[in-house]
């Protein structure tokens, strides 16, 4: 038997972006794939993401925006969780980024970005494979 936790996953809309129907489909995927997931809703600020991370004790935060706010929220999760020395949680980002702006995003501690139309599996290999160990 496998004594591992199941990867505790936080999806957030972050900002005054409040399409959520894409998330919800991405946490219901997550879950059927074994991972146990917390929706923290829409119209999300960092502070607040981070510290329901912080407090359901995550390994991956995965934000979500179409608002076109990427290069402003998803950094600002990412500094939030380095202040608090938390940089074992992986960030995630997925929605509408144009292509121009993923290399900026990795560049400021997203590690990976998912666009409209990626399958959930590969998602969920991508944040298997990437997770810290939960042994």
């Amino acid at each position: 038997m496998d004594s591992k936790r199941s990867i505790r996953i936080l999806l957030a809309k972050p900002g005054l972006d409040g399409h959520d129907r894409g998330i919800k489909v991405l946490a219901q995927g997550l879950k059927n794939e074994g991972m146990e997931v917390i929706y923290s809703g829409r119209r999300q600020k960092a502070q607040d993401i981070v510290a329901r991370a912080l407090d359901e004790d995550v390994d991956v935060i995965g934000i979500s925006s179409l608002s076109g706010a990427h290069n402003q929220y998803f950094p600002r999760v990412a500094e939030l969780l380095a202040e608090r020395n938390r940089t074992d949680i992986m960030i995630i980002g997925g929605g509408i980024i144009p292509d121009e702006d993923v290399g900026y995003l990795l560049g400021k501690g997203i590690t990976a970005i998912f666009g409209p139309g990626t399958h959930i599996a590969k998602i969920a290999d991508f944040i298997r494979a990437n997770v810290r160990d939960l042994s």
